[in-house]
């Protein structure tokens, strides 16, 4: 292995998802002519949870007032739009209704317009009457309609973000996977496998780290940890662990995609941080059904099939998923019942559109979410930034942090800075 005595980078971010692409040009635009990369694993960029969501612009309407996601999803989507616009990426502000199909669920949508006031999401409530004229396939009681929710191809922003990094001086290395992960007072050093040559490896070494690594956020935290003193608090691989949820989806078939006009969503259950199977119109003209929430079996577990027994074993070891399990379980049942069974799918959907038929719908991509979970069994259900000497972690950045992703790189550089004057 190589070694550098002296730091090569300025910043290392590790991970070149969304966040992690955005935390690097926005560092690199407010430090000009600083040596920064990304280091990412996989051969593109945006290979994980980036790229394999739903391409929705979120309003705001669903988080906490106050919270990280509520503050920081307002603030982000102002500028991924403004920054869609200036580098020619295509989007779309098409709006979304928000159903609720059953009386049971008024109170609910009740909340859902009260977090909507104090966020200052616009939104307006209208009639069954005024529903069937935004979506005639629909079924509700109640509902609101949010004008300024949009869609995107995040793919595109991803690639957009990294052609700005190179602009600017700034590099990103795919095929590059942290392994280890050691930080002090002078510095961090990362090593791992270079995946562009065969027994490669690299061990670099920069001033400060950003890590943005998505399902292996808990792994680097523990080794960031290793060699620091921490008398504060527990440590950071106690306080959270990361369970991967599989969410599948099918999609309209071409000559069905009528039922949906734009973006369908059910009332969520307040106790659930996941917002039920809705109906999205994609920017290329597709309807995404979905998603369900199922444990995935690996770290990249896409399909049933894909597993690996280390990690299961670990995953089923701990506490915190052991607790969630218990408070869970009845809706962890109806999540599974939906992925094996096409028909338990079809009867969800149909709360919404009710005339749709299992023959409307064909297999489509699945995503996996990294969810922090607490050793207590909570579903960590905010964005969660945490410090260790010259290191600052994204350890919980679920939907809405595509849309947020320009507000986070702020959020999170400015936290890196506070914590480590001198990177």
């Amino acid at each position: 292995m190589k070694h550098y005595s002296n730091p090569a980078l300025d910043l290392a971010v590790i991970g070149g998802g969304i966040v992690g692409l955005a935390t690097a040009m926005t560092w690199l635009q407010t430090h000009p002519g600083q040596r920064v990369t990304v280091l990412e694993t996989e051969a593109r960029v945006g290979q994980h949870q980036s790229g394999h969501n739903s391409g929705v612009i979120h309003s705001g309407i669903y988080y906490q007032p106050g919270s990280e996601k509520a503050l920081l999803c307002r603030e982000g989507k102002t500028k991924l739009e403004a920054f869609c616009e200036k580098h020619g990426i295509r989007w779309e502000k098409c709006g979304k209704v928000v159903v609720a199909t059953d009386p049971s669920e008024l109170n609910s949508l009740e909340r859902i317009i009260e977090r909507a006031d104090l966020n200052g999401v616009e939104f307006r409530r209208i009639t069954t009457d005024q529903l069937r004229q935004l979506e005639p396939s629909v079924a509700g009681v109640d509902a609101i309609v949010v004008p300024e929710t949009g869609i995107v191809d995040y793919r595109s922003v991803c690639d957009a973000y990294r052609h700005c990094i190179e602009e600017m001086g700034g590099s990103v290395q795919l095929g590059f996977q942290v392994q280890h992960l050691d930080a002090d007072d002078s510095g961090v050093r990362m090593a791992g496998v270079d995946h562009n040559q065969s027994s490669g490896k690299f061990d670099i070494r920069a001033r400060s780290a950003i890590v943005c690594a998505g399902l292996h956020s808990d792994t680097l935290v523990r080794q960031s940890e290793s060699d620091a003193s921490r008398s504060d608090t527990e440590s950071l691989s106690e306080e959270v662990r990361i369970i991967p949820f599989r969410g599948e989806y099918y999609e309209l078939r071409p000559e069905r995609r009528g039922l949906c006009r734009n973006l369908i969503y059910p009332v969520p259950d307040p106790a659930f941080p996941f917002l039920g199977v809705h109906f999205t119109r994609m920017i290329d003209g597709n309807v995404e059904c979905g998603p369900n929430a199922v444990l995935a079996l690996a770290r990249e577990g896409y399909r049933w099939r894909d597993i690996d027994v280390r990690y299961l074993q670990r995953t089923l070891g701990y506490s915190g998923f052991r607790r969630l399990i218990q408070k869970h379980w009845r809706k962890g049942l109806g999540e599974m019942n939906r992925s094996l069974r096409k028909s338990a799918f079809v009867t969800a959907l149909q709360k919404l559109i009710p005339e749709l038929r299992a023959s409307d719908l064909i297999p489509a991509r699945a995503g996996v979410r990294a969810q922090a979970v607490r050793a207590n069994g909570e579903l960590v259900d905010d964005f969660l930034f945490r410090s260790t000497p010259n290191v600052t972690h994204v350890l919980n950045a679920p939907s809405p942090a595509a849309t947020a992703s320009l507000a986070i790189a702020r959020r999170v550089i400015e936290q890196h800075q506070n914590q480590n004057p001198n990177s």
